[in-house]
């Protein structure tokens, strides 16, 4: 037996148990988990320890596997909108500029770690500050369902945008010219109806997994081969199978390998350097320009005539520094342009940018209810497209989310009540799909204020159902229906029992457990089925004896 292998593993056993305490502190206090995997990587340094082997190929998949769901997801779309690249472009530039003179301020003020620096590496910090985290973006958007929404496009666009200039950089840092073979990864493109076959045939279960783990990790080492960046190579398998009905099921399906992986990147991050007076110091004060990149997005966004609603749940989301800022600032200490201080400055402040982020995000409806006329004189004059008056067509019963759920939900009620039913939903395609169908499903968030402010008649409005995939979505839903003085009746789906609870007690008038309930759905279909059965069988008696 291989004992250094057993001391690499129970050291890393040990790591991540530590980042389950943490992680579970965290989240009883409003945080979310990737909060306490931080704090549980600095404490595990400030006690000695260092990286171990396995934590760091966790950390290593985990970013791949992250990519590589974007990918998935991403819809190309949406990068060619000019609130994304336009507004990346413009941000970077401002943000480096900006951040490059201030820096020159504290240089000449004598402030730590500052002092003598030249303007190059100056300019470099800047750009590491200049990035906004994937992982932490991703991980919220997917905690609140909120992936598929305006917002959390634009805000996953700029974001791929922004790796994209990271990886140009690294490439470009790091004296690494990709080979001539580089131009042999086009020939992907023509291979995409081969793979979307074999993702048809890998059915629902355990093949669909290693199938995306073989996509994800061969798509990075072949990228690797080639001289190109592995991580650019799971994105692009990712893309290259995007927009395919099964790659929604095979991101779900990765969800959970993906989140456990990247807990080996939190706790590298927290392990990456030992904090010291000074670097607190400085951490703290780049804390404090987090806001200023915050209100630059916001300006940005709104000036390219996204509602103040979208623009600002856009902004929260970006409301951080990235773990791109931290490879940017490793490859400057292996080039010797910046001293190694800095990288454990950056990890400091990109954790407490991630504290300070979490609690804005996870009350970023409420923040814009409460101020909506506040936000919205930000907003530009021009109507925009996706803030007109929503005509609800007179209907009674509005089913909130048109997911497979919502979608036979929408089908037996207008089987029994006819066109007085209407879906709603946030994902453009999937909306287009329903329309596609003969569905009158409209776009729309039910979480934004301004949903019900622009939805138009709806005195006739009698059933409200929600069958939206996050509870904390179902419950403000619900309060805005309280709030708006909804007079009908409110009907809601729930995944466990303690989201019941939480439901009934917000005001929902019905509660439907899918899981628990599918059981009894299933049973009465079968008692109707065999009632039918030993009807048949009676009549065939009948004239068997007559």
């Amino acid at each position: 037996m291989d004992f250094d292998w057993v001391a690499i593993a129970v050291g890393d056993v040990v790591w991540i148990s530590l980042a389950f305490l943490f992680g579970f502190l965290s989240r009883s206090i409003g945080l979310p988990p990737l909060v306490g995997f931080l704090l549980a990587g600095f404490v595990l340094h400030a006690q000695g320890a260092v990286s171990g082997e396995m934590l760091q190929k966790l950390s290593d998949l985990g970013i791949t596997l992250l990519l590589f769901t974007i990918g998935l997801k991403l819809n190309l779309k949406t990068l060619a909108r000019p609130q994304v690249w336009a507004v990346t472009a413009l941000h970077t530039v401002i943000i480096v500029v900006l951040f490059s003179l201030l820096f020159m301020g504290f240089a000449l003020l004598g402030l730590p770690l500052f002092t003598g620096m030249q303007p190059t590496p100056l300019l470099l910090v800047s750009f590491a500050l200049s990035f906004s985290s994937t992982v932490f973006v991703v991980k919220v958007l997917e905690e609140r369902g909120e992936m598929s929404t305006l917002h959390g496009n634009i805000a996953i666009g700029v974001l791929i945008m922004q790796d994209l200039v990271a990886v140009i950089f690294l490439a470009a840092s790091s004296g690494k010219v990709p080979s001539l073979w580089a131009f042999g990864v086009l020939l992907l493109i023509p291979l995409r109806p081969l793979l979307l076959r074999l993702l048809e045939r890998t059915g629902h279960g355990e093949l669909m997994i290693l199938y995306a783990l073989t996509l994800a990790m061969g798509g990075a080492e072949l990228f690797e081969l080639v001289g190109m960046k592995g991580d650019l190579g799971a994105l692009a398998l990712g893309v290259l199978l995007s927009a395919h009905p099964k790659t929604g099921e095979m991101a779900d399906s990765m969800l959970g390998f993906k989140d456990l992986f990247l807990v080996g990147f939190f706790l590298s991050i927290g392990l990456s350097g030992h904090p010291t007076p000074e670097t607190l110091l400085i951490a703290a004060l780049l804390l404090l320009l987090v806001p200023f990149k915050s209100l630059l997005f916001f300006l940005l966004f709104t000036r390219f005539k996204l509602r103040a609603r979208t623009s600002l749940l856009t902004t929260f989301n970006l409301t951080n520094y990235s773990e791109f800022g931290l490879i940017v600032a490793a490859i400057g200490v292996s080039n010797g342009w910046i001293g190694s201080e800095w990288l454990v400055v950056i990890a400091i402040a990109l954790s407490l940018s991630y504290v300070l982020a979490s609690p804005i995000n996870s009350g970023a409806n409420e923040i814009y209810t409460r101020g909506k006329e506040f936000w919205r004189r930000f907003q530009h004059r021009q109507r925009l497209a996706d803030d007109v008056v929503i005509e609800a067509f007179g209907a009674s019963i509005v089913i909130l989310g048109m997911g497979r759920v919502g979608t036979g939900a929408y089908d037996r009620m207008r089987e029994r009540y006819g066109d007085t039913v209407v879906g709603v939903d946030a994902d453009q395609e999937r909306l287009e799909r329903h329309r596609a169908a003969g569905r009158r499903v409209l776009l729309g968030d039910p979480t934004d204020a301004d949903f019900w402010d622009r939805l138009g008649e709806r005195s006739g409005l009698q059933l409200v159902l929600m069958t939206l995939p996050r509870v904390s979505a179902n419950l403000y839903t619900i309060r805005m229906l309280k709030r708006e003085g909804f007079p009908g009746r409110i009907g809601v789906t729930a995944r466990y029992p303690d989201e019941v609870e939480q439901l009934r007690a917000a005001g929902a008038d019905a509660v439907y457990n899918i899981y628990a309930e599918a059981g009894v759905g299933f049973a009465d279909n079968m008692d109707s089925a065999l009632e039918l059965c030993r009807e048949a069988l009676a009549s065939a008696d009948h004239r068997g004896d007559g």
